[in-house]
C-alpha cells in the first residue's frame, strides 16, 4: 500500500505558446505520486512497450520463432485509424486512434477489454492544412512499467494538445496535462513522432501539418511521467518550420537524445538550426548537431533530414532524409555543418529504420534498402526490394518484416538477400505503418483498427 493517498491537484494552466494561442477551456493536471499511478508491470521478452520496442528504436524482437506461413488471426475494428504502432504489455494490445480513443485488446482474440475517449479530435475544417481527418492521436504512445501508465498525446478540437496517462490494466485516466509547443500557433502543429521515455520523463516532439502551413516551429518537450513539475522544452532556432515529425521519433541513447529536424525558413544567410540531426541533453539543451553543407538548398526544395528518425549503429549515427543521401556521423561528435564521416547516395527515406549490428534496413519511398556501416564509418549499399510505399521495418524470427502501405501487403524478407519468405494482404494501412512482433503474432495498425497475423 502507498504511504499516502493519491494526490489530485487541479491547476489552471497557462496556454503554452508564444503567439496566436488558443487557450480553450482549462484542462486540469492530475498529479499521481510516482509508483502509485497505475499498475506497475515487469516487462517480458514478448512485450513491445514503445515504438520499435527499445529506447534506441532498433526494431529488433528477440525470441521470435522462425517465420512460417502467414494467416490472419483477427481484426479489431475500432473508432478510427491507428497511425502509431500498437503496443504489447502482457496479454494486452494497446492502441490509440485518430478519434482520440485508447483501447486495450486481448492479444489472443482482439476483443476490447477497455476503451477510453480523451476528447473530440481536431477536424480538417478548423486546421490551416493537413491530410489526416479527424486528427487525434498520431504519434505512437509509450508504456512506462514503473508507473503502469500508457502515455499518449491527443490533439483536440481547437488545436490543443493533451498528454494523457492511462492505467494500462484498467484504462482509468490518471494524468492529463496540456503540452503545447513553446513557439508558434498550437493549431499549426502536429504531434506525429513516437513518444519516448527518458529519465522519468516522457519526450514529445512537434512538427507541422502536411503542407507546411501556418506559424509552426519544431520543438521537443519533456514532462515528468507523474504529470507534475516543470515542462522542459527545446525549440529549433528558426523563424518558422524546422519540424521534428518523423514517425520514428526521438531516440534515447543514455545521456543523449537524438532528434531529426526538417526544413526551416532560411534558404540562405546564417544557418537557422534546421535540416539537421540534434543531440539534446536531459535538460533539452542542444549539445551537438549535424547539418549537410547544402542545408539551404535542402530547405528551399523541401529535401530535409526530418523525414527519417536517426539511428545509432555501433559508434555511429546514421541519418537519411528526403534528398536520399545517407550520412554516417560520429556519435560523440556529430560534426556541425558538413561534418559527416561519410556519405553515399541511397534513397529518400521516411519513418523509422531497423538496426541489427552494423546493418540498417532503411524504408525508402518505393523500396526497402539494406545498408551496412563499416568499422571506419564508410557506407555500403546492399539489396533493395521494390515496394509501392515502404513502411518502417522490424526484425525478428530470422526475417525483416515490412508493410507496403501503398499496396496493402505485409512481407517477411530474408535479412541477408532480401528474398521474400512470406507475404500476405492486409487491410488498408496508414502512412509509415510498422509491424509489431510478439511471440508468433504480428500486429499492424490499419485505417480501421488493428489486425493480427499468425506466422512469425
Amino acid at each position: 500500500m502507498p504511504r499516502w493517498p493519491v494526490l489530485v491537484a487541479l491547476l489552471a494552466l497557462l496556454p503554452g505558446c508564444a503567439s496566436g494561442g488558443h487557450p480553450g477551456p482549462v484542462v486540469p493536471t492530475v498529479l499521481v505520486p510516482s509508483g502509485t499511478a497505475g499498475t506497475p508491470t515487469q516487462l517480458r521478452d514478448g512485450d513491445w512497450p514503445m515504438y520499435h520496442r527499445d529506447p534506441l528504436h532498433t526494431g529488433v524482437a528477440p525470441g521470435v520463432p522462425p517465420a512460417g506461413p502467414l494467416s490472419r488471426a483477427w481484426s479489431a475494428r475500432l473508432d478510427g485509424a491507428v497511425y502509431g504502432q500498437p503496443l504489447v504489455v502482457g496479454d494486452r494490445v494497446l492502441a490509440a486512434t485518430q478519434n482520440n480513443t485508447v483501447y486495450a485488446l486481448a492479444l489472443a482474440t482482439g476483443a476490447v477489454l477497455w476503451s477510453r475517449h480523451l476528447g473530440e479530435p481536431a477536424r480538417s475544417a478548423e486546421l490551416p492544412c493537413g491530410n489526416i481527418d479527424p486528427l487525434g492521436i498520431t504519434g505512437t504512445p509509450v508504456y512506462d512499467p514503473a508507473t503502469g501508465l500508457l502515455l499518449a498525446v491527443a490533439e483536440l478540437t481547437g488545436g490543443r494538445h493533451l498528454l494523457a496517462g492511462l492505467d494500462a490494466v484498467t484504462g482509468e485516466l490518471r494524468l492529463q496535462r496540456e503540452v503545447e509547443p513553446p513557439r508558434g500557433d498550437p493549431i499549426a502543429h502536429q504531434q506525429r513522432s513516437a513518444l519516448a521515455l527518458w529519465q522519468g520523463r516522457v519526450v514529445i516532439a512537434y512538427g507541422g501539418l502536411f503542407g507546411d502551413c501556418g506559424n509552426y516551429v519544431g520543438s521537443v518537450l519533456s514532462v515528468p511521467v507523474t504529470g507534475g513539475g516543470p515542462i522542459l522544452s527545446y525549440a529549433v532556432p528558426t523563424t518558422r518550420q524546422g519540424g521534428s515529425w518523423a514517425s520514428g521519433g526521438p531516440v534515447v541513447d543514455r545521456e543523449q537524445l537524438y532528434v531529426s529536424v526538417g526544413n526551416g525558413a532560411a534558404t540562405g544567410g546564417p544557418y537557422d538550426g534546421s535540416d539537421s540531426v540534434l543531440a539534446l541533453s536531459p535538460r533539452l539543451e542542444r549539445t551537438d548537431f549535424f547539418a549537410p553543407v547544402d542545408w539551404a538548398a535542402d530547405n528551399a526544395d523541401d529535401l530535409d533530414l526530418g523525414a527519417l528518425a536517426p539511428v545509432r549503429v555501433g559508434r555511429f549515427v546514421l541519418a537519411v532524409g528526403k534528398r536520399g543521401t545517407a550520412y554516417a556521423l560520429d556519435a560523440e561528435h556529430l560534426g556541425g555543418i558538413g561534418g559527416r564521416l561519410a556519405e553515399a547516395p541511397l534513397c529518400p527515406a521516411y519513418g523509422g529504420a531497423a538496426v541489427a549490428g552494423s546493418t540498417v534496413y532503411v524504408p525508402c519511398d518505393t523500396a526497402l534498402a539494406q545498408l551496412t556501416v563499416a568499422d571506419d564509418g564508410s557506407l555500403n549499399s546492399g539489396w533493395r526490394v521494390p515496394l509501392g510505399a515502404a513502411g518502417s521495418p522490424v526484425i525478428g524470427g530470422g526475417a525483416v518484416w515490412v508493410a507496403d502501405y501503398g499496396r496493402g501487403r505485409l512481407y517477411a524478407l530474408d535479412p541477408a538477400t532480401g528474398r521474400i519468405l512470406q507475404q500476405t494482404a492486409t487491410d488498408p494501412l496508414p502512412h509509415f505503418a510498422s509491424p509489431v512482433l510478439t511471440g508468433s503474432r504480428i500486429l499492424l495498425g490499419t485505417t480501421t483498427g488493428v489486425t493480427a497475423f499468425d506466422g512469425a
